[in-house]
């Protein structure tokens, strides 16, 4: 197992690309079993999660090559529906096949999904969506066993409260039901227009893209796509969040400015600048740090993805900051490590008081979570002295190449065994 250290202090100046999107990749991979032939994704982030995605594809009979950042998928030979714990149980979104196999195959057996323990994030919802779409389901020994007779019938389904995987998942049942389906209350990420976009262009006929509502009117098939998948936002904003830790300046290539409009807002209160162009953003840090209060919101709010990286900026700030994660209950399991970095936070129910110092020490820290592990870097990069970060398989993740483009743009960073 490799742990990362860090000899903080160093700004950060030069040029990074960012990759495509982790949570667009994934969804965009599963909806090839929707359709049998060879699909072609571009910008697809060389990452854990996806290579999961993939050897779970594989089970089900699917064939995969990749071309640098460009996927061949083809699922002309699909045989499987069964979604085991051994592929799943370390990636939430292995659930997202559920809506493709039982619109294609009409059965589904998926285990429950696992991931990041950030909180209970449970798969009611879309259960609760296919029931209503006439699936039947039963829970069996930690799976999910569903079938539906011949097609799915539309129906008008109504979230509670936005779901993301949710969206996506009975999004992609629904493009192959008989009928309309209107999805309320829909989640509005951009990686769901990203998902909407391949949709369509294998024939599906979704209106209300970008909006909380989603028509979908079902047909009878759908044929291979070629789709590009978005920049990462939250990669993107993890790299703004560094160099406004760390000072310096930086240009971030390949990324759409219009997908992180709260973050630019936050930033600039801080004392970072970040200035827009047609497909790259430069960002820089010259005077100190100024508090600013976070609360997290479904999108276009400020993304509970970058809640753990503005906390570590907020440590380094001069003044008191407020918090508040409203998405996930469990998300502030960093705390307890920046604590060991000498950060002064308190937590009071679902916010966290964070009273700035100005600066951080190398501490041997643990990576809890994806973006937990995002934040000690960016701790570990301004941090006076040496930080070492173990548990980093969490990093490889949702990151495509973290240490190499950090070192790039003068990070003392490197990778080392345990």
């Amino acid at each position: 197992m490799d742990k990362i250290v860090i000899e903080g202090g160093e700004p950060l100046r030069g040029e990074i690309a960012v990759s495509g999107a982790k949570n667009a990749a994934l969804p965009l991979i599963c909806a090839c079993l929707l359709a049998p032939g060879p699909h072609v994704l571009e910008n697809v982030p060389d990452l854990r999660d996806t290579r999961t995605m993939l050897a779970l594809l594989e089970a089900l009979g699917a064939a995969w090559q990749r071309d640098g950042a460009t996927l061949i998928i083809d699922t002309a030979n699909l045989h499987g529906f069964e979604a085991s714990y051994e592929l799943v149980k370390t990636m939430r979104a292995s659930v997202l096949v559920l809506g493709p196999l039982l619109a294609r195959m009409g059965r589904a057996r998926v285990s429950l999904p696992g991931g990041c323990a950030i909180g209970a994030r449970p798969i009611n919802f879309h259960l609760q969506g296919f029931q209503q779409l006439g699936v039947s389901h039963q829970l069996d020994q930690g799976y999910v066993d569903a079938s539906v007779d011949g097609r799915m019938t539309g129906a008008t389904i109504c979230f509670d409260i936005p779901s993301v995987t949710a969206t996506e998942n009975i999004l992609m049942g629904a493009v192959l039901a008989r009928g309309e389906t209107v999805i309320k209350n829909a989640a509005r990420e951009p990686e769901i227009g990203n998902l909407v976009d391949m949709l369509n262009g294998m024939g599906a006929r979704i209106k209300g893209r970008g909006s909380d509502t989603l028509a979908i009117e079902g047909v009878g098939r759908l044929r291979p796509a070629r789709i590009r998948i978005v920049p990462d936002r939250i990669e993107t904003g993890t790299f703004l969040i560094a160099v406004g830790a760390t000072g310096g300046e930086v240009t971030l290539t390949n990324c759409d400015p219009a997908l992180l409009p709260s973050l630019y807002a936050k930033l600039g209160a801080a004392g970072v600048a970040v200035r827009e162009e047609a497909d790259r953003l430069h960002v820089s840090r010259r005077g100190p740090l100024r508090a600013v209060d976070i609360k997290t919101m479904p999108f276009p709010g400020f993304p509970t993805d970058l809640q753990a990286q503005m906390m570590a900026l907020m440590c380094l700030s001069n003044g008191l900051s407020l918090i508040t994660e409203t998405i996930f209950e469990n998300r502030f399991m960093h705390v307890a490590e920046l604590h060991r970095m000498g950060a002064d936070i308190r937590i009071d129910g679902h916010s966290a008081i964070v009273s700035g110092t100005g600066k951080l020490r190398g501490a041997k820290v643990m990576a809890t979570d994806l973006r937990a592990s995002a934040s000690l870097v960016i701790a570990g990069l301004a941090a006076e002295g040496v930080t070492e970060i173990s548990r980093v398989y969490h990093l490889d993740r949702g990151y495509d190449d973290l240490v190499g483009k950090l070192r790039r743009v003068g990070a003392q960073i490197y990778r080392a065994a345990e």
